[in-house]
């Protein structure tokens, strides 16, 4: 088992080793932090493939739960540590830490991978970079939502899905939807809401019922604040959220999937992000592959995952052909 090298605590974003250190050395930087569920998962898919051959270390950015003003701040102390830590390849997980990053990665020659990007490449500039390349995060919304249709015994009409109003979701509302906040899909009329306050999500997803919505689907939700303008844990929005909607809720990640989250739908996960990305590592690290000829990657098409208890709390069943392919948790 690869030794974790940092403590999960924002007040000790990294841990040196007093030892001295012959195998190399990776660096993570996360955007966001490290109990994050996104963040764990794709953690578990690198290390499921660079088992003990390597030092890992990790940085959290944060960039879930501090203000904007102060995301370069954190960026700031990221490529500090790398400068400290000078390590043999970098991990940027996400879009927060690419965008704030990239620039200073652009200028040395340490190999760069990221993982969970959302954005365009050529948004950051990368996408012809020597020493860059990585992992896209391609959101299944335009599939994902007429496949309800098929577990839902009334006609799926109208739906609402709900983000945060982070630049990540900014950024995937661009991407999966050309910027459009109403549309019809194969039929179905749907409308996304991004909400930056609590009391408003809170709004949105109580009286959904009312507004003729037939199925509500929750995507990112990890930036809200409340009246005090202090962050609201993400369990706390989900956990509400999925106790208080008078309609069923799906999901695009297997992280909102459970018992007391969103009931399910066709998701992508962290684990294959970080899978990818480690795969991609190791060609360079162990085979001398340089990142220039490693082409972007997306990870996996997506997996059905449902919760068994939100099945039950609805009492719906799966039809035969997404049940024979689903994966169940509790």
């Amino acid at each position: 088992m690869i030794k974790i090298l940092y403590y999960c605590l924002c007040s000790a974003l990294l841990y040196f080793p007093t030892h001295s250190i012959a195998k190399q050395k990776i660096l993570v930087i996360e955007s966001y932090h490290c109990d994050f569920d996104w963040d764990i998962s794709y953690k578990q898919g690198i290390r499921s493939v660079l088992q003990d051959q390597f030092e890992l270390y990790y940085f959290q950015m944060d960039t879930k739960r501090i203000e904007t003003s102060l995301y370069q701040e954190r960026a700031d102390r990221a490529w500090a540590i790398y400068n400290q830590l000078d390590p043999d390849l970098v991990i940027l997980g996400d879009d927060n830490a690419v965008q704030y990053l990239s620039d200073h990665f652009l200028q040395v020659t340490t190999p760069v991978i990221y993982l969970g990007l959302n954005n365009n490449p050529r948004h950051y500039n990368i996408h012809q970079s020597q020493n860059i390349s990585g992992v896209l995060e391609r959101p299944l919304l335009k599939r994902a939502i007429p496949i309800i249709d098929q577990i839902l015994p009334q006609k799926l009409k109208r739906v609402l899905v709900l983000f945060d109003d982070s630049i990540v979701a900014e950024t995937i509302v661009k991407e999966a939807f050309s910027s459009d906040v109403q549309m019809e899909i194969l039929g179905i009329e749907v409308n996304i809401q991004q909400v930056g306050d609590w009391s408003d999500w809170k709004q949105a997803v109580l009286s959904s019922a009312d507004n003729n919505y037939d199925a509500l689907f929750i995507g990112l939700f990890h930036t809200l604040k409340d009246s005090n303008g202090q962050h609201v844990p993400e369990e706390q929005v989900i956990e509400w959220s999925a106790a208080n909607t008078p309609i069923p809720p799906f999901g695009f990640w297997d992280y909102s999937i459970g018992e007391n989250k969103n009931i399910g739908g066709l998701v992508i996960f962290g684990f294959e992000q970080g899978k990818l990305a480690a795969e991609m590592a190791k060609e360079i690290l162990l085979n001398g592959v340089p990142p220039s000829q490693l082409r972007a990657k997306t990870a996996e098409k997506g997996r059905y995952l449902f919760s068994r208890k939100a099945l039950q709390k609805y009492d719906l069943t799966l039809p035969e052909n997404i049940a024979k392919k689903a994966t169940y948790i509790e």
